[in-house]
């Protein structure tokens, strides 16, 4: 299965939107990667919010490509606030145990 999370630095409020089918990985990869990227320049990250797409990975990516392009941060906060996100590609359910 594949989700779309969201995380935010704890040193600037900033969020990432990403897709991945492990989040516990992801989030250590973004906390800890020796790469220089734009997650390693705001460091510490938390989970803000994780939701389920599919067991597509095209889905997901499509997914993630759709919030990231409405380049907004209320937009990022409200779907973070919802337990359901219907998107023109797919449904978006949250994943409670994931939540802060």
């Amino acid at each position: 299965m594949y989700y779309i999370y969201v995380i935010e630095s704890e040193s600037t409020g900033k969020y990432y939107i990403g897709h991945t089918d492990n989040i516990e990985r992801r989030l250590f990869e973004h906390n800890n990667s020796l790469n220089i990227s734009y997650t390693s320049k705001y460091r510490p990250w938390k989970i803000k919010a994780v939701f389920e797409v599919s067991g597509d990975r095209g889905v997901a990516m499509n997914a993630e490509k759709f919030i990231k392009r409405q380049k907004s941060k209320k937009f990022l906060e409200r779907i973070c606030c919802q337990n359901k996100v219907d998107l023109p590609m797919a449904q978006l359910v949250r994943v409670p145990q994931m939540r802060d």
